[in-house]
Formats: C-alpha cells, sequence, structure tokens
C-alpha cells in the first residue's frame, strides 16, 4: 500500500479531491444537466442530443469540441450502441480523454536535467507570480532545491510580488533593479544556480511590453541566454492561463505557443469557473498538455493534471 502523506494529522486530500473541489462549478453544471437528461428510461433523441450540445458549449468545451463529440455520440446512436446515459456518460468521458494530450514521458527514461530550467510566461493578470510561488513550494516540498528568477523587471509589482511569495516558501530570489535587462536577470540566476547546484531554477517574464513583438523578442532573447549558461535550457516553457476567461484566452495564448516553443499549460482560477471544459478545449486547440491546475489561494493549491482524474471530476 503506497505511503499516504499526512497534513497536521489529516490524510491529503487524494488528486481526485483536490481536482473535484476546484472544478465543483463546472460539476454541478455538467454532470447534473447529463444525469437529468439521462436519468431513467429515457430515450436518447435528437431533442435529448440537443439538450446535450448546450450543456457542453455551456461548460466552455467549445463548438469544435462539443462537435465532434455529438458527432461520435450519434454514430453509436445509429449502430445502438448506446442503450443508456450511463453507456452515454462513458461515451462522454472517452471523448474527451481522447481530446487531452498526454504530458511527453522523459526519453528512455532520462533523469531530469540538473539544474532544470523552467520559464513561466503568460499575459499579466493570469497569476502568473502567484503560480510561480506554488510551483516553487512544490519543488521545494518534494526535497529539492529551487531558485526563484525575477526576470519581469518591467513592472516592479512583480519583482515585489515574487520576493513575497519567495519568502513564505523559503526560497532564494535573483534579482536587479528595475528596468534591468531581463536576459542579463537570467544569466545571474542560471550562473548562480550552477554555482550552488540547484536543483532548478523558475524564471518569471513579462506578461506584457510596448508591443507584442518586443515582448516575444525579450524572451526569445531570455532563452538564448538560458542555453548559453546551461545547454539544453529553458528545458520547459510553461503558459500560464486564467481559466475564468475562458475562450477569449485561447487568442493571447497561441501567440505564446507560436512565438517562444510553449511545452505546456498551468491553469489557474479552475475553482472559480462553471465553465471548466475549457481545460479540453486549451488542450486541443493547442495541442498542448496541461501541467499543473491551481485549486485554490493557499500555497500548497497546484495541483498536477491527469486527464482521466479531470474528465471523471466533472461528470461523476
Amino acid at each position: 500500500m503506497a505511503h499516504m502523506i499526512t497534513l497536521f494529522g489529516k490524510p491529503e486530500p487524494t488528486l481526485l479531491e483536490r481536482l473535484k473541489e476546484a472544478a465543483g462549478k463546472t460539476r454541478s453544471q455538467l454532470a447534473t444537466q447529463v444525469e437529468t437528461l439521462f436519468a431513467g428510461e429515457k430515450q436518447i433523441d435528437p431533442q435529448l442530443l440537443g439538450q446535450l450540445e448546450r450543456a457542453l458549449l455551456a461548460a466552455d468545451l467549445g463548438v469544435r469540441t462539443t462537435n465532434d463529440v455529438l458527432a461520435a455520440v450519434r454514430e453509436k446512436l445509429e449502430r445502438a450502441a448506446l442503450a443508456d446515459g450511463a453507456a452515454l456518460k462513458r461515451e462522454l468521458k472517452a471523448q474527451l480523454l481522447s481530446f487531452l494530450p498526454a504530458p511527453p514521458a522523459s526519453p528512455n527514461g532520462a533523469p531530469d536535467p540538473v539544474p532544470q530550467v523552467i520559464f513561466m510566461v503568460g499575459v499579466n493578470g493570469v497569476g502568473k507570480t502567484t503560480t510561480i510561488g506554488k510551483l516553487a513550494h512544490r519543488v521545494r516540498a518534494e526535497g529539492r532545491t529551487v531558485l526563484l528568477c525575477a526576470a519581469d523587471t518591467f513592472r516592479a509589482a512583480a519583482t515585489e510580488q515574487l520576493e513575497i511569495w519567495a519568502q513564505r516558501a523559503g526560497i532564494e530570489i535573483i534579482k536587479q533593479k528595475h528596468g534591468a535587462d531581463p536576459a542579463a536577470v537570467v544569466y545571474d540566476a542560471l550562473a548562480a544556480a550552477k554555482a550552488r547546484a540547484c536543483d532548478a531554477v523558475i524564471v518569471d517574464t513579462a506578461g506584457r511590453l510596448h508591443t507584442k513583438s518586443n515582448l516575444m523578442a525579450e524572451l526569445e532573447k531570455m532563452k538564448r541566454t538560458a542555453a548559453k549558461v546551461i545547454p539544453g535550457a529553458p528545458h520547459e516553457i510553461l503558459l500560464v492561463m486564467d481559466a475564468t476567461t475562458g475562450q477569449n484566452g485561447l487568442a493571447q495564448a497561441r501567440e505564446f505557443t507560436g512565438a517562444v516553443g510553449v511545452t505546456g499549460i498551468v491553469l489557474t482560477k479552475l475553482d472559480g469557473t462553471a465553465k471548466g471544459g475549457i481545460v479540453v478545449a486549451i488542450a486541443r486547440e493547442l495541442a498542448l498538455p496541461i501541467r499543473f491546475v491551481g485549486t485554490g489561494e493557499k500555497i500548497d493549491d497546484l495541483v498536477p493534471f491527469d486527464s482521466a482524474t479531470f474528465v471523471n471530476s466533472i461528470l461523476d
């Protein structure tokens, strides 16, 4: 039996329990509607499918994904392969899972690079700095050493925020004065991490400059600098997105993914929306795995994303 970590004498909630809590608003809307639609001996007919379509769109799955799910359901109905509501729910789960990319495995089981360099990108206001603090706390809780890099030098408040999170987590931060060259801060942080044999470096980046092209050019410069100090860096570029912005956040996300080689998504504020279907829409539209999900305001409210657990959390 696996060892269960305890916090203050209480068993730590399971991943399913935490995701269910975070996705509670979505589950209460989507799962309840699905249960109501197909309760008892109701026949699955076009009228019911129309109601299912509205429920899926209301959960922010997006038009494309909703249409594909309904097409698969209709095909099964034509083959008489969906006998009841339970069978329909199984089919819904299978369809949603098929749209969620899995995180890439380490090649040949290779260990993580040391130090592992993680760039955090995203527009201002999505919770990027808070997410960095939570992620750093997770890394430290795993017994690894981590260094924070305050490379968003264009907003003085960003560095101040990051310092607060660093103090909460008991983690050192590398910073320079307001307006300094972000690439220079990255250089200092990675050189320090090498000298101190740190396991990980998490880099905060600007969410907005004078123009989008300036922002993307600055990020590219930081990537080149990182690779000069530590070959192969950055090893991860995680895009932080706000679940409450729904489909509107996808356009911004595409700009980052197309320009700077994003490797995964961190979705914040999932607990604040009934439109948790955006998780599926984001993963599918951007062809990127969701790595972590924010489940609340506390420092440990960041959980690894698991596709099957998430789908169960919104439909059961």
